[in-house]
């Protein structure tokens, strides 16, 4: 059986982080690891996806970290989406957007050929990288090393890339 879904965006725009207003049903937490590489993305990348703001409670919806983000880097403009949500759909979503997107499984092999091809200077994507490698070819094997004595992890001698022990 298809259904018809509605849209709920009903608009979008930049704004300074210091316009929005986090929602206080918000649960999610942030670590210092995700902090660090969501700020490494955004100092090598930019913004490449928005936040989302109920119109009618005025709070995010998703986004709370990107926004702090921005706080931190001199009240930045930050891209959004404006959803119209009632009060229970605004704790739907804040209870299932992030868990959906979690329930994904990775292709190790795609991981693995897709990590090739990322460069790096962020500390922060770097160590974001090294938790995603799915696998070490055994012809690598040989090349052991460790970073700042916490992480050990191998290096390809022709590419560079790294492998977590």
């Amino acid at each position: 059986m298809t259904r018809e879904w509605g849209n709920r965006i009903v608009g979008h725009g930049t704004k300074p982080a210091s316009q929005f207003m986090p929602n206080d049903k918000n649960w999610r937490l942030h670590p210092k690891s995700q902090q660090d590489a969501l700020r490494g993305a955004l100092n090598e990348v930019g913004w490449v996806a928005p936040v989302v703001e109920n119109i009618r409670s005025g709070m995010l919806v998703d986004g709370h970290e990107r926004v702090w983000q921005a706080l931190q880097n001199n009240d930045s403009d930050v891209p959004y989406i404006e959803v119209d949500l009632s009060e229970e759909e605004e704790a739907y979503v804040l209870a299932t957007l992030d868990p959906i997107g979690a329930m994904a499984q990775a292709d190790a092999k795609k991981v693995d050929e897709l990590l090739a091809e990322v460069k790096t200077q962020e500390e922060g994507i770097e160590g974001l990288l090294l938790s995603m490698a799915q696998t070490l070819p055994p012809e690598f094997r040989e090349y052991d090393e460790t970073v700042e004595g916490t992480v050990e992890y191998i290096t390809c001698p022709e590419c560079g890339h790294k492998w977590p022990k």
